[in-house]
């Protein structure tokens, strides 16, 4: 996940606007109960897994290691299973043993560019190539618990087929953070979205969607929000142009560096000034700036890129319009010109207010009542592509170990990032509940 922040989940008390009784109206059914027992008896293999993927991480595009030992799985299971989907993602069906609807689970495979500290005996000591460099890499997002937890929930409602009453497609994703073969523009290629153009859903096309990401947060903690629940994200670019000169007579130039930190000044107004803040929260942040070759040197020109981020389509089209102008007019005041592309990247994940209210206690139950309301966070994800194609509900769990507080815990992308792995089996619970109830609730 693009998360470079946790959340913190506030209280219960504080947020969550569902009925007090919500658990006690809606009691656990026998399936339910099946689901907790061999969640519970599937947990130490949980931990295999996720200890396995996780010594063994592998980049966007290049999870073949990672899809291999998820296919293996799937095909053992009994499940209808396709490879190769956008490069190495997996799909495994399973088809219950009375008709309904089609519920889809996904989790993301990928790791990212980060070298792990030693510690871990599972510890991850690959290398990999990421946009043509050698770097470290671990499964510093918790996909690797991702994975292990979704391939739990596979095996405990593949065991229960019989019962269930229409499909459970199981979706493994790769490249949710990007992919490592190719630099972010408009040639680079996202998991879900390759996914979704290469007919992930064409021929069965699922009636409802659900993802888990593990956070910073209390263990064993489910977190969710009614609506936006992620970021949309922008990459920003701006160029701006001047003229070459020598830097001890600069009034024979068109200075782009003092011009460029004026950019950047006046694009941060954009936010203060003229985005709904009462609509949507909205960030823009310079993440690069480069220019220049020498200390006495007035370079040609400056480039700068950086990310925006808007929960409301109305105000990223807005943000986009406004930041484009003001660099292009700040530039043009001091002599310089301004050339600003924004790419899209991921839009907001929205989470289906009906499916929220539906499965509200069914997340209770699979918590054992240790629920909150997701923060927004600053993050974005792809699994809003999933979500734009049928109505989603997308929730955080909470893996911070004991003793720890989850306010200052390393978050995720942290090369520190840990994970509690008994709130795992919560994770793997949810997800086979959600889906069991689903596809029961159409009856």
């Amino acid at each position: 996940m693009s998360l470079h922040r946790p959340l913190y989940p506030c209280v219960l008390a504080t947020a969550l606007c569902f009925s007090a009784n919500a658990s006690a109206q809606a009691p656990a059914s026998s399936l339910e109960q099946r689901i907790r027992e061999d969640t519970a008896a599937i947990q130490p293999q949980l931990v295999e897994w996720r200890r396995d993927i996780h010594q063994h991480p592998e980049l966007g595009e290049q999870e073949t290691r990672t899809a291999g030992l998820v296919a293996d799985h799937l095909t053992r299971l009994g499940m209808d299973v396709q490879t190769g989907i956008a490069g190495t993602g997996v799909v495994g069906v399973l088809k219950g043993g009375k008709p309904g609807r089609t519920v889809a689970l996904r989790a993301d495979m990928d790791a990212l560019p980060v070298t792990e500290p030693a510690g871990l005996p599972f510890a991850s000591k690959a290398r990999g190539i990421y946009h043509g460099i050698e770097v470290g890499v671990m499964h510093a997002c918790g996909h690797d618990a991702h994975t292990a937890m979704l391939m739990a929930a596979a095996e405990v409602l593949a065991g229960m087929k019989e019962e269930l009453e229409g499909t459970v497609m199981f979706v493994f994703q790769p490249a949710e953070e990007g992919s490592s073969l190719v630099m972010p523009g408009p040639g680079a290629s996202w998991g879900a979205r390759r996914m979704l153009k290469e007919g992930v859903f064409d021929t069965l096309k699922p009636d409802a969607v659900f993802a888990v990401h593990v956070m910073p947060g209390p263990a064993g903690q489910l977190s969710w929000r009614s609506g936006a629940t992620t970021a949309a994200s922008d990459m920003l670019n701006i160029t701006v142009t001047g003229s070459q000169g020598h830097g001890g007579m600069p009034w024979n130039t068109v200075d782009p560096v003092v011009t460029s930190a004026q950019v950047i000044g006046g694009v941060q107004t954009v936010v203060s000034r003229k985005a709904n803040l009462a609509r949507s929260p909205t960030v823009v942040t310079i993440g690069t700036i480069n220019g220049g070759t020498g200390p006495n040197i007035v370079p040609d020109s400056v480039a700068m890129t950086g990310t925006i981020r808007t929960y409301d389509e109305g105000v990223r089209a807005q943000v986009g319009d406004d930041l484009r102008r003001s660099a292009e007019k700040i530039a043009e005041g001091a002599g310089a010109t301004a050339d600003v592309s924004i790419e899209p990247m991921y839009s907001s994940i929205f989470n289906n207010a009906d499916l929220v209210e539906q499965m509200t206690p069914v997340l209770e139950r699979a918590a054992d009542g240790n629920v909150a309301t997701a923060e927004l966070p600053g993050a974005a994800e792809d699994f809003s592509f999933f979500s734009q194609q049928a109505p989603g509900l997308y929730m955080f769990l909470g893996v911070t170990p004991e003793g720890q507080d989850p306010a200052t815990a390393a978050p995720n992308h942290n090369p520190r990032f840990t994970v509690d792995e008994a709130a795992l089996e919560v994770g793997a619970r949810a997800m086979a509940m959600m889906a069991a109830d689903f596809l029961g609730s159409d009856s």
